[in-house]
């Protein structure tokens, strides 16, 4: 499978009344002071770009108007798969993401030379194969090894699981557990080190069947967030804590208006949040909605400047 398609079991329809209180909203928002100076939490921006029909490389062309600093703070490279062969998970690339790493001096390094960090997302691809349903810890010690090793060869940044598509339980493929996830996230952490990101998109039974009390899920995930758009509701992990690792605030960038994409950004700082998400980050110059956002967020408008 391919990830060209949209996602859109993601889109929830019947969002028209959360679009009519951001529209009724959205002169406070321009109004307010509170985007005179950059929150105390920094808010991160996650932007997940879908390399099958968009470069990576694009989100290096946004920067913040006045710091020059990055717009983005993690893109993600949407999306690697967990394919399973008949009898164990491996670690799947399609050709345009195969294209992106392999063309890491010009994809990759560019947008981490900004500041920006950059991970691989990794779902589902309707094998049977899953975060959720590995057996043993050493099944999935043995998966997350070929995602560390990834993060190795290309100099990436980290990784990001997101349960979709994996429709477990196909072909005789196990049904999901309420240990798998914490052994995977656990075993890829120490192969990682402290220093690397890892990320999870609260969707799907690993969000929902892990026990998150059966490991150390504050020391091994650095963030989650909402992965519903447009919609703001932060995941519920317990013992993960800290708010400003969670992401109430989740947009697909084509599908969005800006009054809503400047709200959801005034909730988070608000609430005291400390990730957005936005999806979908294209080629086109999607500065001004992103400037809604990081207006709120930083104190400071994005500016585009397309590269050679």
């Amino acid at each position: 499978m391919t990830q060209s398609h949209v996602k859109i079991h993601r889109f929830r329809k019947g969002l028209a009344a959360l679009a009519g209180v951001a529209l009724a909203t959205v002169g406070a928002v321009a109004a307010s002071p509170a985007v005179a100076e950059s929150p105390a939490t920094d808010p991160k921006v996650v932007a997940y770009v879908e390399v099958n029909s968009n470069d990576l490389a694009n989100v290096a062309d946004y920067t913040l108007a006045d710091s020059g600093k990055p717009a983005v703070d993690m893109a993600i490279i949407f999306a690697a798969n967990i394919n399973y062969d008949g009898e164990k998970a491996y670690l799947h690339f399609n050709d345009r993401v195969t294209a992106t790493l392999d063309d890491a001096e010009n994809q990759i390094r560019p947008v981490q030379a900004r500041g920006t960090k950059v991970l691989l997302s990794v779902l589902g691809n309707h094998q049977g194969a899953g975060f959720a349903n590995f057996t043993s810890y050493e099944e999935a010690d043995a998966f997350a090894a070929q995602l560390a090793d990834a993060v190795t060869t290309y100099g990436l940044d980290g990784i990001d699981f997101d349960d979709e598509y994996a429709q477990y339980g196909v072909d005789g493929t196990p049904q999901p557990n309420a240990q798998s996830f914490g052994w995977l996230a656990t075993a890829l952490r120490d192969r990682l080190g402290p220093d690397k990101i890892i990320s999870l998109y609260a969707i799907g039974e690993t969000y929902t069947v892990t026990d998150f009390s059966q490991f150390d899920v504050a020391g091994v995930i650095d963030y989650a967030w909402n992965p519903y758009y447009p919609t703001y509701n932060a995941p519920t992990i317990p013992g993960f804590g800290d708010k400003t690792r969670l992401g109430a605030a989740a947009i697909d960038l084509a599908n969005v208006s800006s009054s809503t994409a400047a709200d959801f950004a005034e909730r988070t700082v608000a609430d005291g949040y400390g990730v957005y998400v936005a999806y979908n980050l294209t080629a086109t110059d999607q500065s001004a909605l992103l400037s809604g956002i990081t207006q709120q967020l930083k104190g400071e408008a994005t500016q585009y400047t397309a590269a050679p």
